[in-house]
């Protein structure tokens, strides 16, 4: 007789010793992806542009699993190359990249040249080389971009913030298409507001606690419960792209 469960429900597969880069993977939503799949027993390797919040996180994830990283600056032209180099040495491979190292940008008239060179080089270059490089080293697997609803919810502000995630969205559904048949998935988690590791300028740290219990804003963690889901489909399937957004967040 058929049993009864697997007739009703999907099988999962297990993040257990799959290999996973994660960038930007030393705070916010990168730490709490790289804490939960080590947690799962995945074997994570991190990047991070402050050496102390490297060592801050790896501290964390060797609490409860296995991992390693390096500070690297990702608006060096050469640095996603070398940091797909550690990170395939030091786990012997990879499974799965999640592009997540992102820098802030504000209205395109409030920035400088530099500051969108900036945000273009860490925001979306590095992201279509690190799948480049994902792509050249997964032989069944994924990529998961980190993208944003800044993407859809359009303001004044976030001219160049907003280009730049509309344009991850559309690269991340083309490369699904592209690398379907080669046996790597991808797929696009697009966040809502989320708590940041660090008080903002213009909201203090209280402010977002005070909006986390409110449920106006996220954790970081849940997003990793997102990544972790998609992660563990059958590899028949793919979650192409996941949006998640706080229950009660009304405004911008």
């Amino acid at each position: 007789m058929t049993d009864i469960r697997s007739a009703a429900h999907t099988p999962v597969t297990s993040v257990k010793g799959r290999r996973a880069l994660i960038t930007g993977g030393t705070t916010g939503i990168g730490r709490a992806i790289a804490v939960l799949l080590a947690s799962e027993g995945a074997r994570v390797f991190v990047c991070g542009r402050d050496p102390q919040h490297l060592e801050d996180a790896l501290a964390a994830i060797r609490a409860v699993g296995e991992g390693d990283g390096i500070s690297i600056d990702l608006v060096d032209p050469e640095a996603t190359g070398r940091l797909f180099d550690a990170a395939a040495e030091a786990l012997g491979g990879l499974d799965i990249a999640v592009m997540n190292a992102a820098v802030p940008a504000e209205g395109l008239t409030d920035m400088s040249e530099a500051e969108i060179r900036e945000a273009i080089a860490v925001d979306f270059t590095a992201y279509l080389l690190g799948a480049k490089h994902a792509s050249q080293r997964i032989e069944h697997g994924d990529i998961v971009l980190i993208g944003s609803m800044s993407a859809h919810v359009l303001g004044p502000g976030s001219t160049v913030y907003a280009g730049i995630k509309a344009g991850i969205a559309g690269f991340s559904e083309a490369l699904r298409r592209e690398l379907g048949d080669d046996r790597i998935r991808v797929s696009l988690v697009e966040p809502g507001k989320t708590k940041a590791d660090f008080p903002k300028p213009d909201v203090s740290d209280a402010e977002q606690k005070e909006k986390v219990a409110k449920e106006e804003t996220l954790r970081a963690q849940d997003i990793a419960v997102g990544v972790h889901y998609l992660l563990t489909q059958p590899s028949r399937t793919v979650v192409q792209q996941l949006t998640i957004v706080p229950r009660a967040q009304t405004a911008e």
